[in-house]
């Protein structure tokens, strides 16, 4: 039998996920975990250090500094704030976290126009 993949839309998909509010906030937290895991990782290569070279100045081992960087959706035990930012100091940056007004769609914003 040959394999015919299942055709899908993932813009469609991702629309129709985004919808419920829960599952939007899931999407927004695990999108976050991996964009900073990935940029860590960038990061500590272009400072040409290895993660023995981090986990040696952190005083901890290789494997904690492999799952910082690794993107697992299902990691539940990502590091915390005060790890994250002895990762960053020990590859030479800073770690920044700032706030965002959340952007409103176009429809809540002609819904909220509608009720005032």
């Amino acid at each position: 039998m040959a394999y015919k993949p299942v055709p899908y839309n993932r813009d469609k998909m991702l629309r129709e996920i985004m919808k419920d509010p829960e599952a939007r906030a899931i999407y927004e937290a695990t999108k976050l975990q991996i964009d900073l895991s990935i940029k860590l990782k960038k990061a500590r290569i272009k400072r040409k250090m290895t993660q023995d070279d981090v986990a040696e100045i952190m005083h901890t081992k290789k494997p904690s500094i492999s799952r910082i960087e690794s993107v697992d959706v299902n990691n539940k035990h990502f590091p915390s704030l005060l790890t994250l930012a002895k990762f960053a100091a020990a590859i030479g940056c800073e770690l920044k976290i700032n706030l965002a007004p959340i952007k409103k769609s176009r429809k809540s914003d002609s819904d909220d126009a509608r009720t005032k």
